[in-house]
């Protein structure tokens, strides 16, 4: 069930005559190594780096890194070069990898320490050599250079003279705001001071650093630079500054949400806070999410106390009931029916268990702990049955009454919708009930807290989104900071809706500008956290190191908040804990949404301390991802269908969660541009696509971005046109096959019957075709069409997104050790801890988790220390 990443062991061995001989430059006979196998580690980029180092009585004969966390992006090439360097080299004395220079050293200090440990002197080879830069001069004048950055190309127009880079203007880029723009000052002001492209990349960037790097090459060569390796190989060498030790009430690792939300709240409780993160720019993973969050607004559902209520009011504003989503009643029905016997875990012993069936999940019963709130339930669904049944009897359509919501159906809905078995079948997963009713119930208020700081929200809407299983997000809207009513513009959102202006222009003021001890309070950005402080027993503070090398070191009066998200983006970590995917369907090129500094460093530091950890054989894979890089695609099902791209049919229920639909994927998709699992989206192109989509809107009065062909990501056509586009991209379905497709799903849904399609289908919204309603709200069947009408298309596959373990915590967030008990002065919030969410996440889960998580530390903090 484990797999290894390939690229994980480098060994290098050397067989020469000359090294049998010892007739070798570094060492020789009297170097004094005691033949055999010797072990190193040093810290690198993302945690420790162990080789092994086998060495004859005269020679080093082989280097193996047998163990890293590194970012293959950014360290794949220093951990194949470097171990064959100093093979070849016969010692460890030799030139870093630019652009990898902390994982090239921490190779060389780990076979240095290796050496020692053979008793090899060891003075000869203290440390690397020095990369010396190469003069480089040009045909003076402004070139343009062109790479592929994370969004697209990134165009750098830079200016050169005789013997060195003047100017670099990277204004043409598409990366995104708050993760890669941030980047790109960092990286042009080193270019010049390095005169080459050999610097290093910037954390939580790698797309966009090696796009940056790649077009300045591009603009080198333009201007025929005389040494065109050379400039690719200078670099800049950041000099320490004095070390930095300093002292605060918090201290949390990690801006992302949890870190934000944790440091917000420590400040107003009172206490300063001082905020590590190693990235160039607060926000963390939560920043490149779809920025929804679940929770329900009780203002826009059905309410019992007033059931014939058609609006209600929020703010001293009213606005009218959210309606509810066709196929919603079936589910609520299943649910009014579950069994409230205790869960049977040999119930699927003589039968298959299918993740997202709860018709059948529902016949093996109930963990104890969640059997009152299913009871809870049930009253609420049939009080609300028993109103709507009558109506829905007398032919109005399910789509026009209000929708039903409730905190017990979210809690009930993250626990049946994490029940998971392992992929050997032998064992159960789910969500830990106090930490999911604690996360459900603290959202109640979330949305309130963040617009006290500015934060803005539809106030109107109850969407939904890929995974969630019902109609309960809460949409951004960014931020109004000024006062003026309006969203804050924000780079280059003209419209303002940005996750950044919803959680962190917000957070940001208030951590930094309004809260009353705000002078008290620090950020550092691009310092990476190496451990924890751990006197007698209680964690005491956090050892860092910044971007250019100085030390920092700082000292927590009453606790340290571990927030650095998950592992996701260390997909040889996903594979060599996986307990979930079959073998095969995640692979070393399998990818990612999130940025690569998700590599599960704070779980290995709580860990060094004594931490526990639960679930780690769990991670979510994003079922709509684009194929070319992995990054979030964004979309919901409730508009769209997936289609085989080998028969033109339909495979899932498109409302299902997120580990069903990639399961799916991995079963009728194909490998396509190096994705395993490549299916097809298809829309109508009136439907706007949920989250910050970088193509536009429907709603845009100019539809050129939204409509246009974006190469194996998105296609606008009609069905006529659908067969010469499968045929440009190599699928074998045909026009016939997804027009039938299309026009049996579109029937099924006008007759009020997609419960009988195969799959079956709930909690849909809107048609793929066009057609009118009635009086009732019902689709009439004769106004009907397809042909003409413009889809939607786009081409999708699974990439890791999320990991459900993690640190194990109690309900306060206090960290437990091994033996379940409280790690002193430690606590953690976030994607970084597990139990939560078992062994699938709903979607616009972690937003309101990690937020409510986070507050959940600071308030800890404080009660634990009065």
């Amino acid at each position: 069930m484990k797999e290894k990443w390939a690229g994980r062991t480098a060994v290098i061995g050397l067989f020469s005559a000359a090294m049998i001989l010892g007739f070798l430059p570094g060492c020789t006979k009297s170097s004094g190594f005691k033949a055999g196998t010797y072990k190193g580690t040093a810290a690198g980029r993302n945690g420790d780096v162990t080789v092994e180092v086998v060495l004859s009585s005269s020679a080093i004969e082989k280097v193996t890194v047998t163990d890293q966390k590194e970012t293959k992006e950014i360290a794949g090439k220093a951990l194949e070069s470097i171990p064959a360097a100093i093979v070849k080299a016969q010692t460890p004395k030799v030139d870093t990898v630019s652009g990898a220079t902390v994982t090239s050293n921490a190779i060389i200090e780990a076979v240095t320490s290796a050496l020692k440990s053979a008793g090899a002197d060891v003075d000869q080879f203290a440390s690397s050599s020095k990369h010396e830069n190469v003069p480089v001069t040009y045909n003076a004048g402004t070139y343009t250079g062109t790479g592929s950055g994370y969004n697209g190309p990134i165009s750098l127009s830079v200016t050169f003279s005789k013997g060195g880079i003047t100017d670099i203007d990277y204004s043409d880029n598409k990366e995104t705001n708050h993760i890669g723009t941030p980047a790109l000052p960092y990286l042009a002001e080193d270019a010049k001071q390095a005169n080459g492209s050999g610097i290093d990349s910037v954390s939580g960037a790698t797309f966009t650093s090696k796009g940056f790097k790649d077009a300045l090459s591009d603009a080198a060569k333009q201007a025929k630079a005389s040494d065109l390796d050379g400039f690719q190989t200078n670099t800049y060498v950041h000099e320490a500054q004095a070390a930095i030790d300093e002292t605060y009430d918090v201290v949390v690792v990690g801006a992302g949400g949890a870190g934000m939300a944790a440091a917000v709240q420590s400040a107003q409780n009172g206490n300063s806070v001082a905020v590590i993160e190693e990235n160039a720019e607060i926000g963390g993973n939560t920043v490149a999410s779809g920025g929804q969050f679940q929770s329900v607004q009780k203002y826009l559902v059905w309410d019992e106390a007033d059931p014939d209520a058609e609006t209600g009011e929020y703010k001293g504003i009213t606005y009218n009931k959210v309606k509810e989503a066709a196929g919603n009643i079936s589910v609520l029905k299943t649910i009014l029916n579950w069994n409230e016997n205790a869960f049977d875990t040999d119930y699927f012993k003589d039968k298959e268990f299918t993740a997202g069936n709860i018709a059948e999940l529902s016949k093996a019963g109930v963990h104890s702990e969640y059997l009152p709130t299913l009871q809870a339930l049930k009253k609420e669904i049939k009080a609300y049955i028993d109103w709507a049944q009558p109506k829905l009897d007398a032919g109005e359509a399910e789509t026009e009454l209000p929708l039903f919501s409730t905190v017990d159906l979210h809690i009930f809905q993250t626990y049946y919708g994490g029940l998971r078995q392992n992929a050997e079948k032998t064992e159960w997963i789910y969500g830990n009930y106090d930490l999911v009713s604690q996360f459900v119930n603290g959202g109640q208020n979330l949305k309130g807290w963040l617009e006290d700081q500015g934060a803005l929200f539809a106030e109107d809407i109850q969407p939904t989104i890929v995974g969630a299983l019902w109609n309960r997000e809460n949409d951004f809207m960014g931020s109004d900071l000024d006062g003026d009513g309006k969203a804050d513009t924000d780079g280059r959102s003209t419209s303002g809706k940005t996750v950044w202006g919803t959680y962190f222009a917000t957070t940001l003021n208030t951590l930094t500008k309004t809260v009353s001890n705000a002078s008290s309070n620090k950020i550092m950005l691009r310092t990476k956290a190496d451990s924890l402080i751990s006197e007698n027993g209680k964690v005491t503070g956090v050892k860092a190191t910044s971007y250019d090398g100085t030390e920092v070191t700082l000292h927590a009066k009453k606790g340290v908040v571990m927030a650095t998200g998950g592992y996701a983006a260390n997909i040889d970590r996903v594979m060599s804990t996986n307990d979930y995917w079959a073998d095969g369907d995640i692979t070393s090129s399998t990818q990612t949404t999130n940025r690569s500094s998700l590599v599960g460093d704070g779980i290995d530091m709580s860990e060094a301390v004594g931490a526990g950890t639960t679930g780690l054989g769990y991670t979510q894979l994003m079922p709509i991802s684009w194929v070319d890089n992995g990054n979030l695609a964004f979309g919901g099902g409730n508009y769209a269908i997936y289609i085989n791209p080998t028969t033109g049919k339909r495979y899932v229920n498109e409302t299902g969660e997120r580990d069903v639909l990639s399961l799916g994927e991995f079963a009728n998709g194909i490998s396509f541009d190096g994705s395993n699992g490549t299916v097809i989206e298809i829309a109508n192109s009136n439907q706007s696509i949920p989250g910050p989509y970088p193509y536009g809107t429907a709603k845009d009065s100019d539809l050129t971005l939204w409509e246009s062909d974006v190469e194996n990501r998105q296609y606008t056509r009609t069905v006529d046109q659908l067969g010469d586009l499968c045929k440009k991209l190599g699928f074998q379905c045909t026009e016939d096959e997804i027009r039938s497709t299309i026009e049996e799903y579109d029937k099924a849904l006008m007759a009020g019957t997609s419960a009988d399609l195969d799959p079956a289908k709930t909690g849909w919204t809107s048609l793929i075709g066009n057609a009118s309603k009635d009086a009732n709200g019902n689709y009439d069947p004769s106004t009907y069409t397809l042909d003409g009408v413009k889809l939607k298309i786009r081409l999708l596959a699974p990439s890791t997104h999320h990991t459900m373990g993690g640190i194990t915590i109690d309900q306060d967030r206090h960290v437990l050790d091994t033996d379940g008990k409280i790690i002193s002065g430690l606590y953690a919030a976030g994607e970084v801890t597990g139990g939560i969410h078992g062994g699938n996440r709903l979607g616009g889960n972690a937003i309101v988790e990690i937020f409510v998580s986070g507050r959940t530390a600071a308030d800890a903090i404080t009660k634990d220390n009065q």
